[in-house]
């Protein structure tokens, strides 16, 4: 797989110990990891999400979630946005008085 990155110079030992041969190793590590810890661009043909939460709790702008609409039977994956909340189990209840029904 290619993303299309320019891999960094690991130089040659020197004989001897160099201090600045060691700073070139740590400045070709450095550069390598944020490499790897930066996803870059995907392309997919096929893709398979699971264990998805399912409200946006927790998450950084920009990831997925599993949401389900109210009567549980239609799922969406939804993208995390910094403005807009997906909140986790809003339900309710409630009751006042008692009503009788009369039927003649």
């Amino acid at each position: 797989m290619s993303r299309n990155l320019v891999l960094p110079f690991f130089p040659v030992p020197p004989e001897e110990y160099s201090q600045a041969y060691m700073i070139e190793i740590m400045r070709s590590f450095s550069v390598y990891l944020t490499q790897m810890q930066n996803p870059g661009e995907g392309r997919n043909t096929g893709i398979a999400l699971t264990n998805l939460q399912t409200d946006d709790q927790g998450l950084a702008p920009g990831e997925l979630f599993n949401y389900r609409d109210a009567s549980g039977m239609m799922g969406f994956v939804k993208i995390a946005v910094a403005d807009i909340s997906n909140l986790r189990g809003n339900s309710g209840t409630g009751g006042v008085g008692a009503v009788t029904v009369v039927i003649s």
